[in-house]
C-alpha cells in the first residue's frame, strides 16, 4: 500500500513565519503549529486545514497561498533545501529535488522532463494537494529558485490542476509568476526554457553536496516499514550525527519532547537510545561503505565519530571486521561483477 501523502513539520513552519509577518496572534492556530517539530510528519489533511484557518484571517487577500509560499527558506524543506543549495546548476538542483521528493511528501510524484525547448517540472493532477496547498508549494518552488541566482529565471508557463478562479485572482497569479498561468490542467506544472538547466548556482559546494547527498540517501532508508515515531527518530539521528551531537537531550529536543518521554517511548520498544544509535550507525556504515566514492574519513564524519580510529573500533565491535577490510571486499566484488 502506498504511503499516505504528508508534509514535514519544517514545512508547516512556513505558516508560523507568515503569521509573524502579518502580526496575527491566532493563539489556537499557533498552539497546533508550535506542537510540531521540524522532524514531525504532518498528515496532508491537517496541513490543508491549518492553511485554511490561516488565510481566513486575511479574507481581503486575493492569493494568500502565493504570499505564504514566497516566504520559503532552506530550513522549511530541511535536508532537501540545503542539498539543492550546494548543487552546481539549476538542472542538477531539479534532479536532486526529483530524487529526494519522498523525504518531503512521503511519495515520489514529481517528473522533470524535457519537451522540445522546455524543461517541465510536473506532478499528476490526480496527486494534487488541493488548491491552497498547491498554490503554496508552486509559489515556494519558484521563489526558492529565484533567490539562488543573480538573474532570477522566469517560467514560461505555470499550470494547476484545480479549477480556474475569478479574473482578479487569475491576474494575481500571473503577476506573481510573471507568465501565463493555466488552470484545470492534467498536470500541476512549472515550465522553464531548457537552457535554464545550465544556470550556475552561487553556493555550489561539490564536497558538501556529496556529504548531504549521502545523508539524504540515509534518510530515505529510514522511510519504509517504520511507523511515524521510528521514522522521525532515525531521521533525527541522521541529521545530528555529522555534528557529533547525538545525545539524549539533543535527540529529545529535536523530536520536540522531554527526555523522560523519549526514554519511555524507547523503553516501549525495549531499546535504549545508545542501543538505537549503535544499530542505526551500523546500518548506515554498511550502506556508506558500499559507496566507493566516500573515504573512510567521510564515513566516520557522517556517522558522528570524532576520528577514524573510533569508527574502526566500533565497526569491528559490530561486525568482527574492519572498515578497511570491508571496503576492500566491496571493491573486489564490484570489480568481479563488472569484469568483462
Amino acid at each position: 500500500m502506498a504511503a499516505a501523502m504528508r508534509v514535514t513539520g519544517a514545512w508547516v513552519q512556513l505558516l508560523t513565519d507568515w503569521l509573524d509577518r502579518e502580526n496575527l496572534p491566532a493563539p489556537a492556530l499557533r498552539t497546533v503549529l508550535d506542537s510540531r517539530s521540524p522532524a514531525d510528519v504532518v498528515p496532508l489533511p491537517l496541513w490543508r486545514d491549518l492553511l485554511q484557518q490561516a488565510v481566513l484571517l486575511r479574507p481581503e487577500r486575493l492569493a494568500p497561498g502565493l504570499e505564504i509560499g514566497a516566504m520559503i527558506q532552506p530550513r522549511h524543506v530541511g535536508m532537501l533545501g540545503y542539498l539543492i543549495l550546494t548543487c552546481r546548476t539549476l538542472g542538477e538542483a531539479m534532479l536532486a529535488y526529483q530524487r529526494y521528493e519522498t523525504l518531503f511528501y512521503g511519495q515520489d510524484m514529481v517528473e522533470v522532463v524535457g519537451q522540445d525547448d522546455q524543461m517541465l517540472v510536473r506532478w499528476p493532477g490526480a496527486d494534487s494537494t488541493g488548491e491552497l496547498a498547491d498554490s503554496v508549494a508552486i509559489a515556494a518552488l519558484v521563489s526558492f529558485l529565484r533567490r539562488q541566482v543573480d538573474t532570477p529565471p522566469v517560467p514560461t508557463r505555470v499550470a494547476f490542476a484545480f479549477p480556474a478562479p475569478g479574473p482578479s485572482i487569475r491576474a494575481a497569479f500571473e503577476t506573481f509568476f510573471g507568465c501565463p498561468v493555466q488552470f484545470a490542467q492534467a498536470h500541476t506544472c512549472v515550465a522553464f526554457p531548457v537552457h535554464f538547466l545550465g544556470i550556475a548556482l552561487p553556493h555550489s559546494d561539490p564536497s558538501m553536496r556529496s556529504l548531504l547527498d549521502r545523508q539524504a540517501q540515509a534518510m530515505l532508508l529510514a522511510l519504509p516499514d517504520s511507523d511515524s515515531f521510528d521514522r522521525a527518530l532515525q531521521q533525527a539521528m541522521v541529521r545530528l550525527m555529522p555534528e557529533a551531537a547525538v545525545t539524549l537531550p539533543r535527540l529529545a529536543a529535536e523530536l520536540h519532547m522531554s527526555v523522560r518521554t523519549l526514554q519511555r517511548r524507547l523503553a516501549e520498544r525495549q531499546l535504549t537510545w545508545r542501543e538505537l544509535l549503535d544499530r542505526t550507525r551500523e546500518q548506515l556504515a554498511r550502506h556508506y561503505l558500499a559507496d566507493l566514492s566516500l573515504t573512510l574519513g567521510d564515513i566516520a564524519l557522517l556517522l558522528g565519530f570524532s576520528e577514524h580510529s573510533a569508527f574502526s573500533r566500533a565497526y569491528r565491535r559490530w561486525t568482527g571486521n574492519t572498515p578497511a577490510r570491508a571496503r576492500k571486499q566491496t571493491a573486489m566484488a564490484y570489480k568481479t561483477e563488472n569484469a568483462v
